[in-house]
């Protein structure tokens, strides 16, 4: 039987799935709502060189929102936003092979998931519309969640895929 990943792969996604959780409780008063400061988002590159960081952000996303004031829908629905844009950036990785390309189109991954489900779970799972109609509140969100998931993908997640790139082609 093969093995499914390695023992340096298991540890890298340990490691990986860590560094989301820390990164993300740097920020806890921040890391949710309408605006994110996750600085731990632009792990989501990863995947575009590890395929172990597809299940180490999953698992370091839903760890993190047991903190949520949405727990059981971030747990569920956050987690597999987090899982669906983590899959789509390893495929991308496994297609593409342009640097510049891969950052781009891979990073698009977690920004349009996390702006299109995170809203979803806010506004229509629970509730959370203030004085707003769900329509608005959902744009709102989405068009808040889309501006921060940018910065924190492309921001820092596009220097670290430099960084890695040169540290792997050594």
């Amino acid at each position: 039987m093969k093995k499914l990943f390695n023992t340096k792969q298991l540890c890298r996604a340990g490691i990986i799935a860590a560094l989301y959780v820390v990164f993300t409780y740097v920020f806890l008063p921040f890391a949710f709502g309408p605006i994110q400061i996750r600085p731990a988002e632009a792990l989501c590159i990863l995947p575009l060189f590890f395929p172990e960081a597809v299940p180490a952000l999953y698992v370091g996303c839903m760890i993190v929102n047991f903190s949520s004031a949405y727990a059981l829908y971030d747990v569920l629905f956050g987690s597999l936003a987090t899982l669906i844009a983590a899959f789509g950036t390893y495929m991308v990785g496994s297609f593409l092979k342009k640097g510049v390309w891969k950052v781009l189109i891979g990073g698009l991954f977690p920004v349009v998931c996390n702006t299109l489900i995170i809203p979803l779970i806010i506004v229509f799972l629970c509730r959370d519309v203030g004085q707003m109609s769900a329509t608005v509140a959902y744009w709102t969100y989405a068009s808040s969640i889309f501006f921060t998931e940018c910065i924190w993908v492309y921001g820092l997640g596009a220097p670290l895929y430099a960084v890695l790139s040169k540290q792997k082609d050594k």
